[in-house]
């Protein structure tokens, strides 16, 4: 049998006709780099963006084509339009007006309105149907525990009553399987769409189930774009509260994606108290603001040290740091979490401290957190009702 290659890949889909029957789709550049892991193919098409739709049956024809070829265990293979420099974007779908007589919006997952975009014209996002509100976290930078918080955050919502789900959407770095001991390949049924995994209660979606841990993602900024919309609109999350997306540390392609494409309720962003990891802080304040995403609130993390032998604080990385940030900038501080052992120890065993150690005192800091965070979501939802529009 002929091994399993990216060279096979690209011979196979050279049958593919382009658009307009014209030439194939390898010869005329539209094949994003191919990746090959665990026998499973990803790579995405790249189209005008105005043809998508029209041209999906040709993204299904290539994706029949490639798993056809023997060895393949499956394909993701995705429409991906990139807008020449220059040249104006895509027109917007518009809202349409509702039928009288039909049920409230909100029954369908609520895309948050949050005010005009900056041209003037009303921005408009699809939701995501039986998600309630979406959460990002994120952080300026990485290594300030953007990740365990968000894990930490999210096991906490449910420990207060919330039908709550998680996506990992640091598709180069995916930390949720082995934060919450989770491992396998998620299922996949009619239409594509993917059941998530699941461990304590809470549903979860991440890149680090579908390749192995120690590979390397090398991809293009659209390609990681199509992964995030197709781990976000393309899995049966059934109802929830909440969805806690655990976003990649920084302000590049995947974050603009979530905040521009998502209806975000709002974003809470992680730091630690030194000057250096705040002024990255603020780098991911500007950028929610400036794509008109509410700031939920700063949560101060590795905030100080308890020595356990002896029961002395000590402020490693200084103290209070992220509280005066959010008193400058008017955001809500969301509390401190203290830097311990069995932070660190339970998050490497895959056993969270809020459900390792419900009564805790980490436990307590984080629950805390998750019912201000839910009160700042409420509150925000008692805008004008947003404008559904399905994709």
């Amino acid at each position: 049998m002929t091994e399993l290659s990216r060279d096979r890949v690209i011979e196979a889909l050279k049958g593919i006709r382009g658009p307009d029957l014209e030439g194939n789709i390898v010869d005329l550049g539209m094949v994003s780099d191919v990746f090959i892991s665990d026998a499973k193919v990803y790579f995405s098409i790249n189209v005008p963006a105005e043809r998508a739709q029209e041209l999906e049956p040709l993204r299904q024809a290539a994706e029949r084509t490639v798993k056809a070829i023997p060895g393949v265990n499956g394909a993701v293979v995705s429409l991906t339009a990139e807008r020449k420099q220059g040249s104006a974007p895509p027109p917007r779908p518009q809202p349409a007006a509702p039928a009288q007589g039909q049920g409230h919006a909100h029954n369908h997952g609520p895309a948050h309105n949050h005010g005009p975009a900056p041209s003037g014209q009303q921005r408009t996002k699809a939701g995501v149907p039986g998600i309630d509100a979406i959460i990002a976290v994120a952080s300026g930078k990485g290594g300030v525990g953007k990740s365990t918080t968000a894990v930490n955050l999210a096991l906490a919502m449910k420990a207060n009553g919330l039908r709550v789900g998680i996506l990992d959407a640091d598709v180069y770095g995916p930390s949720m399987p082995r934060l919450l001991g989770i491992t396998g390949r998620p299922q996949q049924i009619e239409n594509r769409i993917i059941v998530p995994m699941e461990n304590y209660g809470i549903k979860v979606m991440s890149m680090g189930f579908l390749v192995d841990e120690g590979t390397a993602m090398i991809w293009r900024g659209p390609m990681v774009q199509s992964a995030l919309m197709q781990m976000l609109r393309e899995v049966a999350w059934g109802d929830l509260d909440v969805l806690v997306v655990d976003m990649p540390p920084g302000t590049g392609d995947a974050q603009l994606t979530m905040a521009q494409q998502v209806p975000l309720s709002g974003a809470v962003i992680v730091s630690t108290p030194q000057d250096l990891a705040l002024i990255d802080a603020r780098k991911g304040l500007n950028m929610f603001n400036k794509v008109e995403v509410p700031v939920l609130g700063i949560v101060e993390n590795m905030s100080y040290f308890i020595a356990p032998d002896t029961g002395n604080r000590y402020d490693i990385f200084g103290h209070g740091g992220a509280k005066a940030e959010a008193e400058t900038i008017g955001v809500p501080f969301l509390g401190e979490v203290p830097l311990t052992i069995s932070i660190r120890e339970t998050s490497d065993a895959g056993t969270p401290v809020v459900v390792s150690e419900p009564d805790g005192p980490q436990a307590k800091v984080y629950r805390d957190i998750a019912t201000k965070v839910w009160e700042q979501v409420k509150a925000r939802s008692g805008r004008a009702a947003p404008a559904i529009v399905f994709e």
